[in-house]
């Protein structure tokens, strides 16, 4: 049989370190819309049901409005879905999932939707789920604890397949910490060496905000659209995992692709006023004639010139516009050309603009705490006197 493993959701993300509220609304809406394409991954691959392992909102306190449009696109999905609370929307007293205006909005918008709160198997027509909820935010104890104690398996489910829902780091393989959260990292640790191999069949986790397998049996889905700048090679986020499962077999797993919106890197040198038109290039390269559509982490070094640094701010501007994010480290040097300098501190028809510039000039030439500062000063010199 076959399902679909999905996890960290996280609707309702703020999205705090991006200033235009009308581009945080795109990445926040663009959570929503992933729903439609898993929807739609579901009916193509013929998926029997869905599991969220974990963090189908980003709070336990998601607004009406959040909880209303999650509700609504998991009722479109049409087939059940099952769903473990995470670290961020953990099932504890007083949460999310025990309030009145989700069970309503649930019953009526997504009643395919079986929030799975109490560690316990759950036995399906086709498999057995053995959910493993966050009932606080920071579990001291591994979450996938009570498998090793409390059950005694025996012939108990027959040859359904066994599937593991939970959410948290396995040993020896951290999180990975979202730059907008203070208290990141803080591990609900899972050791899956003291589950036994033969009991179970496949262990959906969800935490990790890549795609990545940590076992014969044991995968990350990760989040289905990106909601972070990639940390290293080893980082895939953006897919689903279509799970083809058979009680005693080994699992086959398709990582299936379903982000929209491009969380771009670029690190750039300057070796001089000519990579301006390179790192243009590289920049459609990785974002061509798209609007809202894009995130950009820009680290610029190396030196400019006056008028090659003035259209650089130009080139940041304009990408400002066009990106949601531009998240810029911008470490260039203004390095005058020897043109430029000879231009500004040799005007005969301005002796004043000469007098400043020879100043600057000089000053400029010595590294101390106000080299930056004096080279601004020039470009600026250099851009008001080149009005006239």
């Amino acid at each position: 049989m076959k399902f679909i493993h999905t996890a960290d959701w996280q609707l309702g993300k703020p999205f705090a370190g991006v200033d235009d509220g009308q581009k945080r609304a795109i990445l926040q809406n663009e959570r929503l819309s992933v729903l439609k394409r898993i929807a739609n991954k579901a009916r193509e691959y013929g998926a029997e049901f869905i599991l969220i392992a974990g963090d189908l909102f980003d709070s336990p306190s998601a607004t009406k409005s959040t909880v209303a449009a999650a509700c609504s696109a998991i009722g479109d999905m049409k087939i059940p879905v099952f769903a473990i609370p995470g670290n961020h929307d953990h099932g504890g007293a007083g949460s999310l999932w025990g309030q009145e205006f989700f069970q309503r909005e649930r019953d009526k918008l997504a009643p395919n939707l079986k929030m799975l709160l109490k560690a316990e198997p759950v036995e399906l027509e086709n498999a057995v789920l053995f959910p493993c909820p966050l009932l606080r935010r920071h579990e001291a104890n591994d979450p996938t604890s009570w498998l090793r104690s409390t059950l005694d398996f025996g012939e108990r489910f027959g040859s359904k397949p066994r599937i593991i829902l939970a959410h948290g780091s396995v040993l020896s393989f951290g999180t990975l910490p979202d730059e907008d959260e203070s208290d990141a990292g803080a591990p609900n640790l899972i050791d899956l060496s003291r589950l036994s191999g033969n009991d179970f069949d496949y262990i959906a986790l969800g935490d990790w905000h890549g795609a990545k397998q940590v076992s014969d049996k044991a995968w990350y889905s990760g989040t289905p659209e990106l909601d972070r700048f990639v940390k290293g090679q080893d980082h895939n986020p953006g897919n689903i995992l279509m799970v083809e499962v058979s009680r005693g077999e080994l699992p086959k797993v398709q990582c299936i692709r379903t982000g929209a919106i491009g969380w771009h890197e670029l690190v750039f040198n300057f070796p001089d006023d000519a990579g301006l038109d390179h790192l243009n290039t590289l920049v459609d390269e990785k974002i061509a004639k798209r609007a809202n559509q894009d995130l950009l982490r820009l680290n610029l070094s190396g030196s400019l010139g006056i008028e090659a640094s003035t259209q650089l701010d130009r080139m940041i501007e304009s990408w400002g516009a066009r990106l949601i994010r531009v998240k810029l480290v911008n470490q260039t040097v203004i390095a005058p050309s020897p043109a430029e300098l000879d231009g500004l501190s040799r005007r005969a028809d301005d002796p004043l603009v000469s007098r400043v510039a020879s100043k600057l000039v000089s000053m400029a030439l010595v590294e101390n705490d106000q080299t930056a500062v004096v080279r601004i000063a020039l470009r600026e010199l250099y851009a008001a006197s080149n009005k006239h």
